[in-house]
C-alpha cells in the first residue's frame, strides 16, 4: 500500500480514559462514610446528587487524592532526609477544581472537603473560592468592566497569588476576602481565615488560568501552587439549560431577599426569567467559557465530563 494512504496515526494522548463504569469499579478499594443527608446539605441549587453518585464517582476519587496527599508527605520527608534541613512546617496539599458557571463546581468542592474530612489523616479541609479575589463593584465600574465579571481581568489576580504563596510557606493563617452572590459584591472587613489546613481547595472559573508573560515580569500562574487539579467539563448547551434553571430556581429564593443585587429579576414571568438568563449567558457566561475557561481543561490533572442529568459520564485522568 502507498505509504499516502496509510491511514493517520491517533495522536497520543497524556491522559487515561475512563467510562462510569470502569471508573465506578474502583469504589470497591475504599469506605464511603457519607449519608444521603450529608449529600443533600451540600447539593447546589439546581444540581442534584444521590448517593449513587457520590459511590460510583466521588468515593474512587477520595482515595485516590489520599494516594496524593500520602505520597507528597513522604516525598517531603525524604527529601527533607536528604538534605539535612530541620524539621518542614506542614503546609497543605491545594487541589483546583475549574470549570463553567453553573457546571457543578461548587458542588464537586464541598462534596469532596465533606470526603476528605473523613480521613483519619487529613480532618482539617478548607475551601476557598476565587469569587473573594473578585475587585469590588466600583473598581470594576472605574475600569470600565462591570460586564466583564468572572473575566480573568476582573480578579486581583496579585492578591489571589500572594494569599496562596503564603499558605503553601506555611504561615500560620491567611485571611482572604469574602464574597456576597446575595449583594453581588466583595463584604467589607468580612474575612475568611485559612490556618494551616491538611488540604485546601480553591474552586473557582479561571483558577487554571496560564502566568500572563509581561515583559521584564516573572510570570507565576495561579495554578502553580496546586498538588492536584480539576476541570468539570460538560455540553455547552446543557451548561446553558442548568444555568437557566438555577436562574428560575433562585428567583424564589436569593433574588427575592431584600437585599438582593437582582431583586427586581424576582418579579419576572417564566418566559421572562427564562429570556433573561438566556440572554446573559450568550453575552457574558458562554463568551467567557469559550475564551477562557475551556481553553484551560488541558491544563488540569483530571477531568469529569457530566451528561445531561449532571452525571459524570467519563472521566481522564493525566499519566505519570
Amino acid at each position: 500500500m502507498d505509504s499516502l494512504d496509510a491511514p493517520s496515526p491517533i495522536p497520543a494522548s497524556p491522559y487515561a480514559d475512563f467510562d462510569r463504569a470502569a471508573w465506578a469499579r474502583l469504589a470497591d478499594r475504599t469506605p464511603l462514610p457519607l449519608t444521603q443527608d450529608d449529600i443533600d446539605r451540600i447539593a447546589s441549587l439546581g444540581d442534584p446528587i444521590d448517593m449513587q453518585e457520590v459511590d460510583a464517582i466521588y468515593r474512587p476519587l477520595s482515595a485516590l487524592l489520599h494516594l496524593y496527599v500520602d505520597g507528597r508527605r513522604r516525598t517531603a520527608a525524604e527529601r527533607h532526609a536528604f538534605l539535612g534541613e530541620p524539621a518542614p512546617v506542614s503546609t497543605p496539599f491545594v487541589i483546583g477544581i475549574a470549570g463553567s458557571v453553573a457546571v457543578g463546581k461548587s458542588t464537586v468542592a464541598r462534596l469532596l472537603q465533606l470526603l476528605l474530612q473523613r480521613w483519619d489523616s487529613t480532618p482539617r479541609v478548607d475551601l476557598i473560592t476565587t469569587d473573594g479575589f473578585l475587585h469590588p463593584n466600583k473598581v470594576l465600574e472605574e475600569r470600565g468592566i462591570i460586564a466583564r465579571k468572572g473575566f480573568p481581568e476582573s480578579y486581583d489576580r496579585a492578591a489571589l497569588i500572594a494569599f496562596l504563596s503564603a499558605v503553601k510557606a506555611g504561615a500560620p493563617s491567611v485571611s482572604a476576602p469574602v464574597y456576597s452572590h446575595v449583594v453581588y459584591d466583595i463584604i467589607p472587613g468580612e474575612e475568611a481565615v485559612v490556618s494551616r489546613p491538611d488540604i485546601l481547595i480553591v474552586e473557582g472559573l479561571n483558577v487554571l488560568q496560564p502566568p500572563r508573560a509581561l515583559p521584564g515580569s516573572v510570570s507565576i500562574a495561579v495554578s502553580d501552587y496546586f498538588d492536584f487539579s480539576i476541570y468539570v467539563d460538560a455540553d455547552e448547551s446543557h451548561i446553558e439549560q442548568w444555568y437557566v434553571d438555577r436562574f428560575l430556581k433562585l428567583r424564589a429564593t436569593a433574588f427575592a431577599r431584600e437585599d438582593s443585587f437582582f431583586r427586581t429579576y424576582a418579579g419576572l414571568s417564566d418566559a421572562e426569567a427564562e429570556s433573561t438568563a438566556r440572554m446573559v449567558w450568550r453575552a457574558i457566561n458562554l463568551p467567557n467559557l469559550r475564551e477562557n475557561i475551556r481553553p484551560t481543561r488541558e491544563r488540569a490533572e483530571l477531568v469529569f465530563t457530566k451528561g445531561a442529568d449532571h452525571r459524570v459520564e467519563s472521566l481522564k485522568i493525566r499519566k505519570e
